[in-house]
Order: C-alpha cells, then sequence, then structure tokens
C-alpha cells in the first residue's frame, strides 16, 4: 500500500538502467581486480567503493599487519589514479606534505623569483599513514585539502587533483608517541573503517600467498571518466522521503539532548552526530544501491553504513568509558531500537 510519505520509486529510462549497470559492473572489476592481492575483507572494500564513488574520505583503524597500506595502494592501482603515502612521524612539518615555497635564481636575467614545489599531498589518493603520529600541527594540513580540495601557501590557492582522496590509516593500540585527532577533523571522514582480523580459512590463504612467488600487480580496471559517471549517478539517485527521515532520525538520536534521543542513551554519550552524519548517511546509502545494481536507496542502505558513518562522531561519557560500552555498541543497540520510518 502505498502512502504520500512513501512513494514508489520512478521508472528508470533504458538509459538510467544502462547506466546503473555500469556502475555495478564496476564493483564487479573492482573486486575481482583485488582479489589476487587482498584476501577477504570484501566489507572493507565495498565501503571503500561507496565512499570513493560519494567523493569521499576514509579512515582505516586495525592493529598493524592487517594489509590496511596494501589496501588502499591496491585500491588506486584497480582506479588507475596517481598515489601518494606520506608516513607521520612526530618530526613531520606541514610543509613536508602540502609543499613549500623556494626561491628561484635566473643567471642570465639576473632575477629571482619564488616557485612553488608541491608536496605529496598533489595526488589523486594519498594514503596518511599513521595519521595520529604527528602533532596537531601536521594534522590540520590536511584539513583545508579535505574540505576544500586545494591548499593555500604565501596566501596563494593551489587547487588539488580532481579527484583527490585522503585514506588514512591509524593504529588503536599504541599509543605511546601519538597525538589523538580531535573531533573536527575526524567530522571530515565520511567513514571510519575497522579492518579486523582474518578466519582461520583467510589467514592460510594469506600465508601460502605472501610465502610463495611474489603476486603479480594490481591491474586499472577502472579509469576516471568511469568514476566521475558513477559519482555523477549516486548523487542523481532518487531516495524516498521516508528513507531520508530514517537516516535523519538515527543521527538525531545520538544527540543527548535531541526529543529523539532514547532515555538510556543519555547517560552514555556527550555529544552525538551533527548534520554531515546525516548527509553522509544518505550519500552511502545511494552509493551502496548503485553499486548493487538498485535503483533507489532503501532503508537496509542506510543501517548498512550507520556504523562506519557515526562511530567515530559519538563523543561517549566516562560512565560508557568506565564499563566499556563503545560507539558500536551504542549505534547498534539504536539500530535495534530506533521505529522505522513508515
Amino acid at each position: 500500500m502505498t502512502s504520500a510519505l512513501r512513494p514508489e520509486p520512478a521508472v528508470a529510462t533504458t538509459s538510467d538502467a544502462a547506466a546503473l549497470a555500469a556502475v555495478s559492473r564496476l564493483k564487479e572489476k573492482f573486486l575481482a581486480a583485488l582479489e589476487p592481492v587482498i584476501v577477504g575483507q570484501r566489507d572493507v572494500l565495498g565501503d571503500l567503493l561507496a565512499a570513493i564513488v560519494c567523493g569521499g574520505h576514509c579512515l582505516l583503524e586495525g592493529v598493524p599487519g592487517l594489509a590496511k597500506t596494501l589496501i588502499v595502494k591496491s585500491l588506486a592501482q584497480s582506479l588507475a589514479l596517481d598515489f601518494g603515502r606520506i608516513q607521520f612521524t612526530p618530526d613531520l612539518m606541514p610543509a613536508d606534505i602540502i609543499g613549500t615555497e623556494v626561491l628561484e635564481e635566473d643567471r642570465t636575467l639576473g632575477t629571482r623569483r619564488l616557485r612553488f614545489l608541491a608536496g605529496p599531498i598533489f595526488k589523486h589518493v594519498l594514503l596518511a599513514d599513521e595519521i595520529n603520529r604527528a602533532p596537531p600541527k601536521t594534522q590540520s594540513a590536511v584539513l583545508e585539502a579535505m574540505q576544500e580540495g586545494q591548499v593555500t601557501v604565501g596566501g596563494v590557492r593551489h587547487p588539488l587533483p580532481d579527484p583527490f582522496f585522503v585514506l588514512a590509516t591509524r593504529n588503536p593500540i599504541e599509543q605511546e608517541g601519538t597525538y589523538p585527532l580531535p573531533e573536527g577533523q575526524l567530522d571530515r571522514f565520511m567513514f571510519l573503517i575497522r579492518v579486523d582480523y582474518p578466519d582461520d580459512a583467510e589467514e592460510l590463504e594469506i600465508v601460502r600467498r605472501t610465502t610463495g612467488p611474489a603476486c603479480a600487480a594490481v591491474a586499472p580496471v577502472i579509469d576516471r571518466a568511469a568514476l566521475a559517471d558513477a559519482a555523477r549517478l549516486v548523487r542523481s539517485l532518487p531516495v524516498a522521503d521516508h528513507v531520508m527521515k530514517h537516516a535523519i532520525d538515527l543521527v538525531r538520536a545520538t544527540r543527548p539532548q535531541a526529543p529523539e534521543a532514547p532515555h538510556w542513551l543519555r547517560g552514555l554519550v556527550r555529544f552525538g552526530a551533527g548534520p554531515r552524519a546525516s548527509q553522509f548517511l544518505v550519500l552511502a546509502a545511494k552509493a551502496h544501491a548503485a553499486l548493487d545494481g538498485r535503483p533507489c536507496a532503501e532503508i537496509r542502505d542506510v543501517e548498512r553504513s550507520a556504523t562506519a558513518v557515526l562511530r567515530h562522531r559519538l563523543v561517549t561519557t566516562f560512565e560508557a568509558d568506565s564499563e566499556g560500552v563503545t560507539p558500536d555498541a551504542i549505534i547498534a543497540r539504536l539500530l535495534v531500537s530506533r521505529p522505522r520510518s513508515v
């Protein structure tokens, strides 16, 4: 039964259906290209691809040895994009990331001028490896790039390549010599993706591959034009009002002072997610629907991305921390307890 709040999705035209099928094939080609190099982690790869077609940045978190760097490098190779890697360290300076102006002398003319020497951030895909090992001054050098797609040096704006993605990694267990990312910077990341341990069969395959002959390099399977077409399609994908409201209500329920917040949450969360989380939830739902070949986003697409979008945007209370209640547990309980909009 159809109501005004729950309209039927528009019927796709032949060209729309063809474009949707092309985007769905991108996911198949992407996973097939990375399969010889990355064992398992299909959910991680699916979230990364969804963020890429949305133009979002990602933070990957996991203990050492789980192939976080390899995943990002292989992703860049499969997308035929320029790849740059910066190893964040305590002595890294902002100029080491964005570049600096150098004095250039022309001995023939006897003149001097300042020339901008671009840093490693001028790539399509930037891997910020162990981003929390650099001090806040250096971390902030990436903020303008993530938000505006440009850097400013000496009062001059320098646009970054288009597309531009920051894929950062963070080790959750080593805290000595690290600097926590401020909430303002965490909010710029579309997803916080957890990379977990492989199961026994996957670990056996990892050891088999890595102790034998070297694997072939990942071949590029998606060009920039196809990626741009996918991004346009994702933006144009319809979202019914009840699906969008479900996403917004879920985000608002994380704010302890909001009327949508359940009573049990108010003692566990100090600050909830902002409007950027609502935007990313809807965009992620569109991306997952398009990559699955479906013509409109559904509530299951919203809930599929909820944990990755919200977990780094919740600031928990001392009570929650002392009782071991994690943001993931709070989000899981919200997803179960929140009524679906109809």
